[in-house]
């Protein structure tokens, strides 16, 4: 969900081979009392933000008094993360628990717990069911959620008022209409952000894609390069050649690009979600309202939605500290602790009843239990997602070509390399 590089998708298929000869990860930090059980497991926990480390910390010390059992953190950047926890398992010294945004290629390898293993059945049926189908490889659940985020049409209200726009668009003809009225505001002034750099491209593209009734994969096939998705990425290189984005934006990332000029004030319109509303929030630099996403079929607008996971994986005697583990974080007074401070969106029924209260949430939360979200089931999509994030920004470009572009990542998909 922040920004990240990519290293755990490169080489997947000598990982594999790698994992297999370290004997089903059964090696490790937990220290077993032997009697197998353990006194101590680890977390390999994603950085959020700077409230991360203090709540994982805070997390275990409650652990411990509850369970007598050492839970031992380590908080790595999303910078990072792939490549560390990557080396950790190649070694055969997985932590106990991963908190990453990828865990299909372990699943497939046989070193996770599913949650039949190891998370209570009152824990399962409170998870949003879009996050457990996310999670769940070959029938069974093996990527518990940790927190979500929804993306959301935000706009500049000043520069609409400017450029005499009335009300968000509904329909793309009227976002394209809009984009340049706002564009030819000049002064430097994009009428929309549109991050197609290397950050997250495949997000981008997938909210549009989206809401023009198109999707990564078509009842279990691969479906990159379908008319629908030809058209969106033709939509979305359209806007570009028409001027009314940011210069270069098949090179532009999210945060440091798109997000960074709504926030200065120089664009009208860009894909967002909570946590650039707390940013904005903070600065007061820019008056902006949220709506949902302008669709190309009508029909009701979709959101993309994000969820990283809490992976375990499978040692000698872990198991029970493990369920307690899950136990204590699906706690109300953990998770949403968790997710309130990071700035994300709920995973179960009862946090999206306890942040119902909050109107700044309101455009997410009714779009959340419907959100679609990238096939991270199949191990395949981390080195597809790789693909798109290095690929995907040139179709945009002044000579690009969107159908070859998606036709290239459709055989890359289908070939598995």
């Amino acid at each position: 969900m922040n920004r990240r590089t990519q290293a755990f998708a490169v080489g997947i298929t000598g990982l594999a081979l790698t994992l297999s000869a370290c004997g089903g990860g059964t090696g490790g930090s937990s220290e077993s009392d032997g009697g197998g059980k353990v006194d101590s497991i680890k977390l390999v926990a994603a950085e959020y933000s700077d409230k991360t480390q203090g709540f994982w910390d805070a997390f275990a010390k409650t652990y411990q008094e509850k369970t007598g059992i050492k839970l031992d953190v380590q908080v790595v950047s999303w910078d990072d993360i792939d490549q560390q926890s990557s080396t950790m398992i190649q070694n055969g010294n997985p932590p106990d628990i991963l908190n990453l945004n990828a865990y299909a290629s372990y699943a497939q390898d046989d070193l996770l717990y599913s949650a039949d293993d190891v998370l209570s059945p009152e824990v399962k049926s409170d998870l949003l069911p879009n996050f457990v189908t996310s999670g769940t490889y070959e029938g069974k659940l093996y990527g518990m959620p940790d927190l979500s985020s929804a993306r959301a049409l935000f706009y500049n209200k000043d520069l609409f008022k400017d450029a005499g726009i009335k009300a968000a668009p509904t329909t793309w003809d009227e976002f394209a209409a809009d984009a340049k009225k706002i564009a030819d505001l000049g002064d430097g002034v994009a009428g929309y952000a549109e991050p197609m750099g290397p950050e997250e491209a495949q997000a981008e593209f997938s909210i549009w894609m989206f809401n023009n009734g198109g999707n990564w994969k078509t009842d279990g096939k691969w479906s990159i390069n379908s008319a629908a998705n030809v058209e969106t990425l033709s939509f979305l290189k359209k806007l570009a050649d028409d001027g009314v984005t940011q210069n270069n934006p098949g090179k532009t990332n999210r945060t440091d690009g798109a997000f960074a000029d709504f926030a200065a004030g120089k664009a009208g319109m860009v894909v967002g979600f909570s946590p650039l509303a707390g940013t904005l929030d903070e600065s007061k630099k820019v008056d902006y309202g949220v709506a949902p996403m302008p669709t190309n079929n009508g029909d009701e607008p979709k959101s993309y939605g994000v969820t990283d996971y809490l992976m375990a994986f499978k040692k000698d005697g872990n198991a029970d500290a493990i369920k307690a583990f899950y136990d204590l974080y699906y706690q109300p007074d953990q998770v949403n602790t968790f997710i309130k401070d990071e700035g994300f969106l709920p995973v179960t029924q009862s946090g999206v009843e306890k942040f119902s209260s909050d109107e700044k949430l309101k455009v997410y939360l009714d779009t959340l239990t419907g959100v679609q979200l990238t096939p991270t089931d199949d191990p395949k999509w981390d080195t597809v997602k790789l693909a798109v994030q290095q690929k995907i920004g040139a179709a945009v470009g002044k000579d690009g070509d969107p159908q070859a572009v998606l036709d290239d990542l459709q055989k890359q998909a289908e070939s598995g390399n």
